[in-house]
């Protein structure tokens, strides 16, 4: 949860920054966050790669494993689709590339920022990816704080589900907690297929 009241609080900081015209002339030309995106993306692979995640991924692997991570890319998708009949102002489809954040706000604000520049215009991509990293770190923060009460109402496998990609870091200790250390393997696996799907699926989602 930490770490998610440090990302509200430095979105606050850019906001108050933008508004009191201290972000220098350029920066919203859309270079940027296509340099910060490349940056992200090459830190999700370093982070694959030297974490012990693929070697996790390896060992946890099976067809059992990958069942929930397939649900809760099912259901995400879904879910957010219903979700676009009550805002009129986004399609169904930017409802699907925000909810295929999977809690990874940072990544998929990103995304749906710099590819959304050219269809909905700057305001309308900066509004997109803001709804895409307020509705991530209140996935995050529900998984974390409402582990207990998921667990009760929903099993064990809930707040797995409900963590995204961070069921496999900042959301574990929780649920290692109120789920059992023995969904840990479960929960890795499932965060790691999450990181590797958000970039594909925000993107394809971003391209309608």
């Amino acid at each position: 949860m930490k770490n998610s009241i440090i990302a509200i609080g430095v979105f606050a900081a850019g906001i108050l920054a933008g508004a009191a015209g201290a972000v220098p002339t350029g920066w919203d030309s859309g270079i940027l966050p296509r340099i910060i995106l490349y940056v992200l993306v090459v830190q999700v692979g370093l982070g694959l790669g030297s974490g012990g995640g693929l070697a996790a991924l390896r060992s946890g692997l099976s067809l059992r494993s990958l069942l929930l991570p397939v649900c809760t890319i099912a259901g995400t998708v879904v879910f957010s689709a219903l979700a676009s009949l009550l805002f009129s102002l986004w399609s169904m489809t930017d409802c699907m590339a925000v909810g295929c954040g999977f809690g990874y706000y940072s990544l998929s604000s990103v995304i749906i920022t710099g590819m959304k520049q050219a269809a909905a215009g700057a305001e309308g991509a900066a509004a997109l990816g803001t709804l895409a990293l307020m509705t991530n770190i209140v996935r995050e923060m529900t998984a974390i704080a409402g582990a207990p009460l998921l667990v009760k109402i929903s099993g064990k496998s809930a707040p797995v589900v409900a963590a995204g990609v961070t069921s496999m870091d900042s959301a574990l200790p929780s649920i290692s907690r109120y789920s059992g250390s023995d969904t840990v393997p479960a929960a890795l696996v499932h965060g790691i297929v999450l990181e590797i799907a958000t970039p594909i699926l925000v993107t394809f989602f971003c391209s309608f």
